[in-house]
């Protein structure tokens, strides 16, 4: 019996139009010759390991791209030299698009567990998308998306309790693994304890003290890193003032 840990390498090397991710990244609406032109120029590499960064804030921007397998933290350094992460990202999701501004990165990533990535060079996704534009309309969309999930964040931290972050957090997150085809009630937080407070703009002791009263109310289930969601109508109750708690994709 194979490792489930150990990632196959032929599963990387999957091309574009037989990826499982299609409908999310960006071979969404492209016909067939053109997601061959798109996979031409794609780049897979090599498994990436836990904690092993992605790119730097500062480095020049060359690359967009694609979570195929894994998840991924962004990030800023904060002045006392801790970080002060932007987002996680799931298979089928984009990093780097916030680059293109000012042609250098301006945050971090990092692997929150052994990953895979497809590579895409900027430049020649920008000839390819004056050449498809259902390319360059898909571009635009993900783009708008994160632009989207900057806005519902700001209005998060601006305007809920503790409880309703972390509700709507688990709740946001539950509904992209079950839209890629895991389970919505069960699955293991890639993230620490400590990123989820930072990213919702608690205390760790606060996440920590949720988790554990979230649990004795009967909302959910707790071992280490594995959650189990056991009343989804409670806990959208917690966020149900939010507008957005209810969208397709609430944060990132």
């Amino acid at each position: 019996m194979s490792d489930p840990r150990v990632i196959s390498l032929e599963k990387i090397k999957v091309a574009c139009q037989n990826c499982s991710l299609a409908s999310f990244c960006l071979p969404l609406g492209l016909k067939q010759g053109d997601i061959e032109k798109l996979d031409q120029i794609v780049k897979r590499s090599r498994p990436i390991q836990r904690g092993e960064g992605l790119f730097h804030i500062g480095e020049p921007f060359q690359n967009i791209y694609a979570v195929k397998t894994g998840s991924f933290k962004t990030f800023i350094q904060t002045e006392d030299g801790g970080e002060q992460v932007l987002g996680f990202h799931l298979p089928g999701e984009l990093i780097g698009l916030d680059a293109i501004l000012d042609n250098r990165h301006g945050c971090s990533a990092k692997a929150l567990e052994t990953s895979s990535i497809c590579k895409i060079p900027f430049n020649q996704l920008e000839v390819l998308s004056t050449q498809l534009p259902s390319l360059q309309h898909q571009i635009f969309r993900l783009m708008s998306n994160e632009i989207s999930k900057d806005t519902n964040m700001l209005m998060l931290l601006g305007n809920r309790s503790a409880d309703e972050r972390l509700a709507t957090f688990l709740l946001s997150l539950s509904r992209r693994l079950a839209q890629r085809g895991f389970s919505a009630t069960e699955f293991n937080l890639s993230m620490s304890r400590h990123d989820i407070a930072s990213y919702l703009g608690l205390a760790v002791e606060t996440v920590s003290r949720l988790f554990t009263r979230m649990q004795q109310d009967g909302l959910l289930k707790v071992d280490r890193k594995f959650v189990r969601l056991l009343d989804m109508e409670r806990l959208d109750a917690l966020c149900e003032k939010n507008p957005h708690c209810h969208g397709k994709q609430l944060l990132p």
